[in-house]
Parts: C-alpha cells; structure tokens; sequence
C-alpha cells in the first residue's frame, strides 16, 4: 500500500491523482484519502484547516470516486420534473401569482 509521503511527492511532480491513481495502482480517492487524510466523496466535514492541507482539492473531489458523476440541474427530465412538481403545488401557485411570476 503506498504511503502520504509517495502521494504528495508525486503531487508535487505535477501529477494528478487520476494518473497517480494508475501508477500505483489504487483507487483516485484513496489516493485522495491517504495523502489528505479526508474521503474523496465529501463524506466528512472540510473545515477551513482541513482544506489548507497539501494535495486537497478545492472542489469536485467527488469525481476521484465516481468518474460518473452528472449535475442533475442541466438535465431536461430534471427540469420537467420540476415543473410538475410546482404544478402540483399549490402554496407554490400561490406565491407565483403574487409575485406576477404566475
């Protein structure tokens, strides 16, 4: 199993934890949890402290466990749905008529 040190040094070589990830041969969020010390799927709370440690990610860390992922907003059966939902909602028409929005 590779260590924090072996991690940070190659994310001090410029890599990312995708291509360390290949090079070691592990999983890119445990890459992420062995040099950082906190879960790549925003299991755990990032105080302010945490999030100065060397090789955290500013954001997105999601994406080093699930290479997946999709922002749901941009999808139209979202959007749908959504509507629907609002349709269906009557305090909802209620406060878009009195705001003129309805």
């Amino acid at each position: 199993m590779p260590d924090k040190r072996q991690i940070l040094d190659l994310l001090d070589q410029g890599r990312d934890y995708h291509e360390i990830s290949r090079l070691l041969g592990i999983p890119p969020g445990r890459a992420y949890l062995i040099a950082t010390g906190m879960p790549a799927d925003n299991g755990d709370a990032v105080t302010g402290s945490r999030r100065e440690r060397t090789g955290v990610l500013p954001s997105r860390t999601q994406r080093l466990v699930n290479d997946r992922e999709v922002n749901p907003t941009s999808l139209p059966r979202v959007h749908a749905w959504i509507r629907r939902r609002a349709a269906d909602d009557a305090q909802m028409q209620r406060a878009a008529r009195a705001s003129g929005q309805g």
